[in-house]
């Protein structure tokens, strides 16, 4: 297909690979496209619904390798749903009567873009489908191929979401801080709640990221310097039931012990139960524009470590929430090479005329490819038999 400009966004919240995508994709496109003309919609589908966008300049082709460098996105993010017109109207992104699909078709058409790149989580990537969607049937053809982003890792079919694994790196060194915090006081009690709303993975990632970085420590403890107390003592996902009464009867043990536990929590662990206490109590549960939980809003960190607390006899508690540390990184060497290889692919697939989402296709022997719009969804469990999660609990003792 004849390309002559291509087009892309950054959505959804922030994960350490946006930046980099960005510049994979114009550096992709300027080493096998040189005169095709690029823009970037500037703060994500809102951008696009108000035509502002960033001119792709030889001076920016120049710097893009620079992106790999940092975390954040260089033209900024918004969560916009598209279908959602209350919400879109409400924000001053489209007036009363209009819709934003629409709105945004129109957009596309003025600025004359043939493909367009969006980088984020099921939520944008289906997004950008609706709209390729309604394109079609109005006449215009859009090639739309969308990036993975979620530190969730939790997008179905694809195996690995660009920036997880950095997350949870970055995790980790949060812990190795926050964690120093049980030699504050006796019986102490710290809950690191990490973000995942309902996928475990960058929680159990986190978790034994940071357990192989206590295993790889050496200590003094002659001087008090006990490697049990720096350790993790449980993991609580979303895809397990907390059983608070037996691990609060194990935890309490270990509390005895040396004098402190340390949680790794995800925050959507048990979260029906925190949800349903506040209806309960007749208060309002928020809700973002996708009808999700505001987690941050209800926190269940907070929640959970109330209950511990009071099982393990804990002096003092302390709730430390990872999320926007782990997310705003920038790529590691392990994400940077994944990155490459799907902007790769998606600048070869967009060539091609191929719509879908780059990713490794579970459902396909683990094929990089462009996985077909209709295929992409959220709210990927994470296996909690997966044998390195398994052989973590083991070693720390959790059933």
């Amino acid at each position: 297909m004849t390309v002559r400009t291509v087009a892309m966004l950054t959505a959804g919240g922030l994960a350490p690979c946006l930046s980099s995508a960005v510049g994979g994709l114009i550096e992709r496109w300027t080493e096998v496209a040189p005169d095709v003309r690029i823009i970037a919609y500037t703060g994500g589908y809102a951008g696009l619904l108000k035509g502002e966008y960033l001119e792709i300049t030889p001076e920016a082709r120049a710097q893009a390798h620079l992106l790999h460098r940092f975390g954040g996105s260089p033209i900024g993010n918004s969560r916009v749903k598209l279908t959602n017109v209350a919400d879109c109207v409400r924000r001053g992104l489209v007036q009363e009567g209009q819709d934003p699909l629409h709105v945004a078709a129109e957009q596309l058409t003025a600025d004359g873009v043939d493909v367009l790149h969006t980088i984020g989580g099921d939520d944008t990537n289906t997004t950008a489908a609706d709209l390729a969607a309604f394109l079609h049937e109005n006449g215009y053809e859009l090639t739309v191929v969308g990036l993975p982003k979620t530190i969730d890792n939790d997008v179905v079919p694809i195996r690995q979401s660009l920036g997880a694994w950095t997350a949870a790196e970055q995790g980790s060194r949060f812990a190795q801080n926050i964690v120093a915090e049980h030699t504050s006081n006796p019986r102490m009690l710290v809950v690191h709640e990490v973000m995942g709303r309902n996928c475990g993975w960058l929680t159990a990632a986190t978790a034994a990221e940071y357990h192989r970085w206590v295993g790889e420590q050496e200590y003094a403890p002659a001087l008090g310097n006990d490697p049990r107390g720096w350790d993790v003592h449980a993991v609580f996902v979303p895809e397990l039931p907390i059983d608070i009464k037996g691990e609060g009867e194990r935890l309490r043990a270990v509390m005895d012990e040396i004098g402190c536990v340390n949680i790794f929590l995800s925050e959507g662990a048990g979260v029906s139960e925190v949800v349903a206490e506040l209806e309960a109590a007749g208060q309002e549960v928020p809700r973002d524009p996708f009808g999700h939980v505001q987690l941050d809003k209800v926190n269940p960190g907070a929640w959970f470590a109330k209950q511990f607390a009071k099982v393990l006899g804990a002096e003092k508690t302390m709730v430390q929430k990872s999320g926007y540390f782990s997310r705003s990184g920038p790529a590691n060497d392990r994400d940077l090479a994944l990155i490459k290889e799907c902007t790769d692919l998606a600048v070869d697939a967009a060539l091609r005329g191929e719509s879908g989402v780059v990713g490794h296709d579970e459902e396909r022997g683990d094929e990089l490819r462009a996985v077909e719009f209709p295929r992409i969804k959220g709210g990927k469990a994470f296996d909690p038999q997966t044998p390195w999660f398994t052989e973590l609990l083991g070693s720390i003792g959790q059933a």
